[in-house]
């Protein structure tokens, strides 16, 4: 598979969880992270062309930042070797620039 991505990803070594921003159910845990989008191990299957407005958590506040808040697009999904998770790639479609801001802090300490 060819990639297109114009940012490196960053695997992260802090627990940042991803949920959906209106049901609040979590989506997954974020593998790897850039300005431009995220992969993330799910429990459950997601969906490509999915849409989510969705909140990036993380377990320990950064400079004060405790979540992250965007619009993403599922670009892929693959099950994982169990046939019981699903690894996804999505890309940022929509973020706040003050959201932004935000985001670019978190990847300064990935």
């Amino acid at each position: 598979m060819e990639d297109r991505r114009q940012h490196n990803r960053l695997s992260t070594e802090l627990q940042l969880e991803v949920f959906d921003l209106h049901s609040g159910q979590r989506l997954g845990r974020v593998v790897d992270l850039s300005n431009e989008g995220f992969m993330l191990f799910s429990d459950t299957p997601l969906a490509v062309d999915a849409l989510i407005e969705c909140r990036i958590v993380s377990e320990q506040l950064i400079e004060g930042i405790g979540e992250v808040q965007l619009g993403a697009d599922c670009l892929w999904s693959r099950p994982g070797a169990d046939g019981q998770h699903c690894w996804a790639g999505f890309h940022i479609i929509d973020i706040a620039d003050d959201q932004a801001v935000l985001l670019e802090t978190l990847l300064k300490h990935l």
